[in-house]
């Protein structure tokens, strides 16, 4: 390491080095100079640094409750260790971290409501960057909020109940605008924690049974419904998909009878065209979990992680996931941090920073 040698290296040569170091190594280079420190903003070394070996190595299960008011507990899913994460609240508009919700998140990105200024506040805590989106009208009650990342930013799906309908509004970060659509009918709003799982370019949801998939294209603003046949005796059913390959659509349900959950099992979509079984839960775990949330199924939810499938509830703090590759449950221990006290109100999300994620 000859600084002669270094100072005279080109710079496109020397931050395509940059580009191949572990994210938090660079990070902590950031105050050495101003020249490593504009590189965070570098729309050209982002790209470099997501297709570098140095990308993706860090990984989370975020846990939002509404106790723990300034900071997020962290679950690092690779070292499997727990960690914390402040909130910045200079990247929060002026009063609007006196009262926030986190919604949503995607590919890095963190959305949440601000209730108090009547606005939706999407952020990259990696990048400190951060972006308000006014609400489309006020009042504006919403559901099924989904944050949705794209090839050139993100996109927001929500459902809102306007007069004696309900309408579907899109946020395009792209644009910077809100658009509106039609509605579904009857209305999608059995499970309050659920996003919808994005295959293929649309956005699909479950509806009340008799269960089956409707599907929102994000491109058209069109809804429509995915023709394949249900299994039969559900008593609930969760849409995931893997955001890495969003060709794949799984469905977790439980199956019984009057609404009591005997088994719970695995479904992939094949070709479109029907539901492949792919796994069963085992008997003692799918005991304890149809035990913890009392079969009200309106308070499960799921997602995607890292070739995970999460599978929560908002009244239980630990996450009974599924590895895909290996094809095998497990339980997620409760949080150190948790006091015994605490029943419910536990939201989880998956969060794997990344610097060009841009808010």
């Amino acid at each position: 390491m000859d600084p002669v040698i270094w100072s005279k290296l080109p710079q496109e040569l020397l931050e395509h080095i940059l580009c191949f170091l572990p994210l938090k190594t660079f990070l902590s280079l950031r105050s050495t100079c101003k020249h490593f420190n504009s590189l965070v903003f570098s729309p050209t070394f982002i790209t470099k640094h997501s297709s570098g070996s140095g990308s993706g190595l860090c990984s989370f299960l975020l846990l939002s409750h509404q106790q723990f008011y300034s900071h997020f507990p962290l679950y690092d899913t690779i070292i499997g260790s727990w960690r914390d994460l402040a909130l910045p609240f200079s990247l929060f508009p002026p009063f609007g971290s006196s009262q926030f919700n986190l919604i949503s998140s995607s590919n890095g990105l963190l959305c949440f409501a601000l209730p108090s200024c009547c606005s939706f506040l999407v952020c990259n805590m990696l990048a400190k960057s951060s972006r308000v989106i006014e609400l489309p009208f006020f009042p504006f009650s919403f559901e099924l909020l989904t944050l949705v990342s794209t090839p050139k930013g993100y996109k927001i799906f929500t459902l809102c109940t306007k007069f004696s309908s309900n309408q579907a509004f899109v946020y395009d970060s792209v644009v910077h605008s809100w658009t509106e659509h039609d509605g579904y009918q009857p209305l999608l709003f059995e499970n309050f924690h659920q996003e919808g799982a994005f295959y293929d370019g649309s956005l699909c949801f479950t509806t009340p049974e008799p269960f089956s998939v409707v599907c929102f294209d994000l491109g058209t603003g069109k809804w429509g419904n995915l023709n394949v046949e249900m299994p039969r005796e559900l008593t609930f059913v969760r849409l995931v998909s893997g955001v890495s390959d969003r060709k794949k659509l799984y469905m977790l349900g439980g199956i019984g009878r009057n609404g009591i959950s005997r088994s719970m099992r695995l479904w992939e979509l094949k070709e479109g065209k029907k539901w492949e079984e792919m796994e069963r839960l085992p008997e003692l775990m799918c005991r304890k979990f149809v035990s913890v949330c009392y079969h009200n199924y309106e308070h499960v939810y799921c997602f995607w992680h890292r070739g995970m499938i999460c599978v929560c509830c908002h009244t239980w703090p630990e996450i009974l996931y599924y590895k895909v590759e290996r094809r095998s449950w497990h339980w997620l221990p409760k949080c150190p941090w948790l006091p015994d006290k605490w029943s419910c109100g536990f939201r989880w999300f998956s969060f794997v920073p990344q610097l060009h994620a841009l808010a």
